[in-house]
């Protein structure tokens, strides 16, 4: 017997969850298919690895679909400076000169993922199947099949995919990717240091590649140190005590002291984005639709804003009296994305290509621009407000609109 939906979703993560909560209590109905149920949530524990840097426009969307109570209840960190230097330029951006109060929010993405979890049981129009494992996934085109390993067979009007970097839904459904290595791995050390919390996170470039800090609730931080793979695979394979030598040595002095190693992990850069994010009764969002250099921890960020925009054109056209699955809908969700990720994407390459090097013109051209744009409030301002996710094409919950169907 099929079971027919409005929107399958499938992948309940980040991504996905906020899309289903987006659309929760509007007239669609709807399904989210995960395979994994995350682990319950205690402030006892350490600190996840996996961590983001969440953004305003983020923080709006949470807010919205009544997630973000979720978050603070749980854990997270507000960090309200962003230091960037090289050897002579340097500059740091304050979030009181645009008078707010943060600039993002260093969150868990468990926390974020349970948060979002949290809000569907109330909704009436979505259901949760997790922990769930797809048998198959049928697509001719026109419909969509999800078949799962219990025997129950989803039919949807648009299926979603928010199944990462390696979506299946994607590759069943046939849509393209470009992609290239940057032949560079991110270590993410979680450390103890001696400071108390910090509202500062800092990027200091070097020739081997960047190296960060972000600020973790207590007297906690997150380290991402690029290098190349062999050297990550060096040092996440010396025993804690030897890298903690090693990080200390190789950065800078406001790390302040590092009272212990709790943990490692590493992960190789990658670009990729789709040709397409959509079909008839298909879209792509986050990881599925496209990967990010982490540089400025823009990922989960431009993710969460596919959700808020699909979900806005979804619920928008059934209140029109529109076929959601017509592409003619689908595809003003990518006009809305597509062109800006895309600008986000090639911002990060160009950032990061012209600091990890160390050819003297680029050298002294990029300390200038950071000197300049210490100097230049303008420009200052304008590039603080982009990191925030308050420039460009916004979706209403982004704004900290609600959606008028909900």
């Amino acid at each position: 017997m099929k079971e027919e939906f409005d929107v399958v979703i499938v992948g309940g993560g980040m991504v996905g969850a906020t899309v289903a909560s987006c659309l929760g209590g509007s007239e669609l109905k709807v399904a989210v298919i995960e395979a994994q149920l995350p682990e319950p949530f205690s402030t006892e524990q350490p600190h996840d690895l996996r961590v983001s840097a969440l953004s305003i426009a983020s923080k709006n969307i949470l807010e919205a679909v009544g997630a973000w109570s979720g978050v603070t209840s749980r854990r997270c960190c507000p960090f309200k400076r962003m230091r960037v230097w090289e050897t002579a330029g340097d500059t740091t951006f304050n979030s009181e000169d645009i008078r707010y109060a943060e600039l993002g929010y260093i969150v868990e993405n468990r926390v974020t993922q349970l948060a979002l979890l949290d809000t569907l049981p109330s909704f009436d129009n979505v259901e949760l199947l997790m922990p769930e494992t797809i048998a198959k996934i049928n697509y001719d085109g026109h419909s969509s099949e999800v078949l799962l390993i219990n025997g129950r067979v989803l039919q949807a009007k648009v299926l979603v995919a928010a199944d990462g970097g390696q979506s299946r839904v994607r590759q069943a459904v046939g849509l393209g990717v470009t992609s290239w290595d940057y032949n560079q791995h991110a270590l993410v050390i979680y450390i103890e240091t001696a400071y108390p919390q910090q509202d500062i996170t800092w990027q200091r470039f070097v020739s081997s590649g960047p190296q960060a800090f972000l600020p973790l609730t207590g007297n906690y931080g997150s380290i991402v140190w690029y290098q190349s793979p062999d050297e990550v695979r060096r040092l996440q394979a010396l025993p804690f005590e030897q890298l903690q030598a090693e990080l200390v040595a190789a950065f800078p002095d406001c790390l302040g002291e590092v009272k212990q190693i709790l943990g490692v992990a590493s992960f190789p850069l990658k670009r990729q984005h789709a040709q397409r994010y959509v079909k008839h009764g298909v879209a792509l969002v986050g990881d599925a639709a496209h990967m990010i250099n982490p540089l400025a921890g823009q990922g989960v960020n431009i993710g969460l804003l596919d959700a808020a925009a699909l979900a806005e054109i979804l619920v928008d056209a059934r209140k029109r009296g529109k076929d959601i699955a017509d592409l003619t809908v689908l595809q003003r969700y990518e006009a809305m994305r597509r062109n800006e990720n895309l600008k986000m994407m090639t911002l990060m390459d160009v950032f990061y290509r012209s600091f990890s090097n160390d050819i003297l013109p680029l050298k002294l051209l990029r300390n200038l621009g950071l000197g300049l744009a210490q100097r230049i409030t303008p420009a200052r301002n304008k590039a603080m407000k982009a990191a925030m996710g308050l420039e460009g094409r916004l979706p209403k919950l982004a704004r900290g609109e609600r959606l008028a169907a909900r």
